[in-house]
């Protein structure tokens, strides 16, 4: 009855009520600890936000980071530079203007492409169950399209963590914009964390026929720990999972419809036929691997930002010791606590495909990238994003921190109930994963 008595109260307010959460969501959905309730995101509008070039709030609690003023190297920041000097063109078109010539310069894959309806962006009145904003991405960049509006770019800087660009479908000539002020109204998450640093966001709640999100009670914040039942709340989702159940695909229409979640939830579906409308997109899916990785390695992006961002920092006084960010990081990438699946997934084979062909192999053939899928989302539980370039781009003592404690786990000198999700094979595996295609990792290995 409470929670009946509350969901009224929430669609009762409509927008104020929605609006009284402060602040801005922005292009991803909301990310961080699965058990945390959002409490300042907005749905709609612009929140004013210092302008681009103003220091932000955590650029004082880090000072050594200069977001705004130093140098990006990431992905976009290349695209750009080879805009500028002529050496790549973006090519427009009539029906997605520059989209899917972004997508190839950027080497994003349009397999990879999951539609989310609930107004969590910038561009929030565009946004709904028929016109679901769609996000594609690749190891370091994600893409945001949203029909007659402004393609949203998000792209991991190795030294300054998550940056944010909007391309205008407007202009006569594509233009990359730097967005630091309106972005970072969400994707400083220093109301969030404590110490903010700039994140990727991933969530989930549950939406109305608008695109807004009707219940603060339903929003969450997930994680790998996340149950699937809890997952996916005003995202569409695609592909097979047996009896488990999510909330993708769910409108919710009434207050009434809180208690007929039952009813209305639609899964194990190879195409999004009959729910949307996908000729204005690449494909008619929104794939369920992809939302799992797209989750996963945004997490793991996040918590590597927040190690570099301490460990580069002069202030004296953290949240937390730099040794508990590290094994925070550490938990995530070995998937401890990670949510087991009951029945078999499967997705899109395409996204597979191109997912698996960025791999590194070992002399057999395996690769962290290599998917389970019956019980877990990957054979063998350390994240492939170890091999990225903002890892390797840590401060070397925290390297060296995260590595010995990773010997630990793999050797069995470290058999703690928290891993017990490793078995003694998941553990060799790994091992001799690493001593062949990342061996400074593993003490005595050859290089």
């Amino acid at each position: 009855m409470t929670r009946v008595t509350t969901t009224r109260a929430v669609l009762a307010l409509g927008a104020f009520g929605v609006a009284a959460l402060g602040g801005v969501a922005v292009w991803l959905v909301r990310g961080g600890d699965p058990t945390t309730e959002a409490t300042d995101a907005s749905l709609s509008g612009y929140a004013p936000t210092a302008p681009t070039g103003s220091m932000l709030r955590y650029e004082t609690e880090y000072p050594t980071i200069p977001y705004t003023t130093g140098k990006r190297t990431e992905r976009v920041a290349e695209l750009i530079g080879r805009i500028d000097r002529g050496e790549t063109e973006l090519e427009y078109d009539g029906e997605r203007g520059y989209l899917e010539s972004l997508l190839a310069a950027l080497e994003i894959d349009p397999s990879s492409q999951t539609l989310v309806y609930s107004q969590t962006s910038l561009q929030g009145k565009l946004i709904g169950p028929k016109t679901p904003r769609a996000i594609y991405f690749n190891d370091d960049v994600y893409v945001g399209y949203v029909q007659d509006g402004p393609i949203e770019i998000a792209s991991l800087d190795s030294n300054l963590g998550p940056v944010f660009y909007l391309l205008e479908q407007s202009a006569p000539k594509p233009k990359l914009t730097a967005e630091l002020g309106r972005c970072m109204s969400c994707h400083d998450s220093y109301s969030l964390t404590g110490g903010g640093v700039p994140r990727f966001i991933v969530g989930s709640g549950y939406t109305g026929t608008t695109g807004m999100l009707v219940s603060h009670e339903g929003w969450i914040l997930v994680s790998d720990r996340t149950p699937l039942k809890s997952r996916w709340g005003g995202w569409y989702v695609t592909g097979m999972h047996g009896s488990q159940v999510h909330l993708g695909n769910i409108v919710i229409k009434t207050i009434y419809d809180f208690d007929k979640l039952d009813e209305l939830r639609i899964g194990n579906r190879d195409t999004l036929e009959g729910l949307v409308d996908t000729k204005p997109y690449l494909t008619d899916k929104s794939d369920i691997v992809a939302l799992l990785v797209l989750q996963h390695q945004a997490d793991v992006q996040n918590l590597i930002t927040r190690v570099s961002y301490d460990a580069r920092s002069a202030v004296e006084k953290r949240e937390e010791p730099l040794e508990e960010t590290v094994e925070r990081l550490l938990r995530m990438m070995l998937f401890v606590d990670a949510v087991e699946y009951t029945e078999p997934i499967s997705g899109d084979a395409k996204f597979a495909e191109q997912f698996g062909s960025r791999a590194v192999r070992d002399s057999q053939g395996r690769s962290l990238r290599d998917f389970d899928l019956q019980r877990r989302l990957f054979r063998y539980p350390l994240s492939y994003v170890i091999y990225s370039p903002a890892f390797d781009a840590l401060p070397s003592d925290v390297r060296s921190m995260f590595y010995a404690r990773l010997n630990e786990v793999l050797t069995g000198a470290d058999s703690s109930e928290s891993f017990r999700h490793l078995s003694a094979a998941d553990r060799n595996s790994i091992l001799e994963i690493l001593r062949d295609t990342k061996p400074d990792a593993i003490p005595g290995a050859a290089n």
